[in-house]
């Protein structure tokens, strides 16, 4: 099997320029529309998939996201590896507007999102104990050496639903959680992404230190959207030096952190499951469904 990179580009990040013989292919998934079409080519060799996660418009809330049908797709054309970049807030001193985050941990405060794939003639429990994939994580730590951004190696992203952003005592709590960052994407993307069996690592960009800060008072969305700019750039650059480090092996081997057979175990419905549910699940449980 050949690897194929997935990128989810959340604010600020709609297009990929380096991917070579790229096109806007329509992706039809049983879980409902994706957020945009899949713009789908190559760069040295390595098949890269890019999806804007908001539209490229920016027309689709956090809320409104079919995260489902997202990273359905993605695995519909192949997708193996998926680096998630997305905007946060700092819920740190040390972390500020500017620096990147890779985030190895997460606590789930959404509540409106369907947050898995199995909920309707199957039932699938995935151990979600270490939500990003070790492997992928040190490719995007040794890509972020040249990239001229203060870069942290891990961090506990709390989800927040959104699209409102904190109150002060929200924040707070946050705070006091010891959680780093805040933000409103990456959950439920990362559950899926585990039981689609996709290694999946995100990026959080950070724009803004939510509302605890006594000295930056509440979020101001016209910074932000200065932020996003800048670190645009930044993250443009550390997708150009992932490329490399993942091409150098085209083939994929099986993932030492067994993100690839998160399936493995987990069906617990007993007896045949119905040719509907068969169909919808025919891309995100393919292998353990063909065996």
């Amino acid at each position: 099997m050949k690897k194929t990179l997935g990128i989810i580009g959340g604010s600020g990040i709609y297009e990929i320029s380096e991917i070579e013989h790229g096109q806007w292919i329509n992706i039809e998934s049983p879980f409902g529309l994706p957020s945009d079409e899949l713009f789908i080519g190559e760069v040295d060799g390595l098949k890269v998939v890019f999806l804007p996660r908001h539209a490229r418009d920016h027309s689709i809330s956090p809320s409104s996201i079919n995260y489902r049908a997202n990273i359905d797709a993605l695995k519909r054309v192949g997708v193996t590896d998926i680096i998630s970049i997305g905007a946060c807030g700092s819920l740190r001193n040390d972390i500020e507007p500017g620096d990147f985050v890779l985030v190895d941990q997460f606590i789930d405060r959404t509540v409106s999102r369907k947050k898995t794939f199995f909920d309707d003639g199957a039932v699938a429990h995935v151990s979600i104990a270490k939500p990003t994939c070790s492997n992928l994580g040190e490719i995007v730590l040794k890509a972020s050496q040249d990239v001229d951004v203060k870069f942290h190696n891990g961090g506990i992203y709390l989800a927040m639903e959104g699209p409102q952003f904190s109150t002060l005592a929200e924040s707070n709590i946050y705070r006091s959680w010891s959680c780093d960052v805040i933000g409103m994407t990456s959950m439920p993307e990362a559950k899926l992404a585990r039981e689609a069996e996709i290694c999946y690592v995100t990026v959080s960009m950070v724009t803004d230190f939510d509302s605890w800060h006594p000295e930056h008072g509440e979020v101001d969305v016209k910074k932000i959207i200065k932020v996003l700019g800048e670190n645009s750039l930044n993250g443009f650059n550390l997708i150009k030096n992932i490329i490399p480090l993942l091409k150098n092996s085209l083939d994929r081997h099986p993932c030492i952190q067994g993100c690839d057979r998160a399936l493995e175990n987990a069906l617990v419905t007993r007896g045949d499951l119905s040719i509907s549910t068969k169909e919808k699940l025919s891309a995100v449980a393919a292998r353990i469904l063909t065996k």
